[in-house]
């Protein structure tokens, strides 16, 4: 095998390890993700622990309305 071709092979690995590496470091420096906004969601407990309240609350206040 030539020098040359070898050292000429080894050029072509570097370039593209340091093609990769700018790569790899471009992805590290990205912002990360920014958190959902909005409403989370909820179980099917939670759920009717919500509707028994909001239930109350509307009978409370008609009740509140005809005294």
């Amino acid at each position: 095998m030539d020098l040359n071709d070898t050292l000429q092979m080894l050029r072509r690995e570097l370039e593209e390890l340091n093609w990769t590496i700018a790569k790899l470091e471009k992805l590290s420096q990205s912002p990360t993700p920014k958190r959902r906004r909005g409403r989370k969601s909820m179980g099917d407990e939670e759920r009717l622990v919500v509707s028994a309240r909001i239930r109350r609350y509307w009978a409370d206040r008609r009740q509140a309305q005809m005294t």
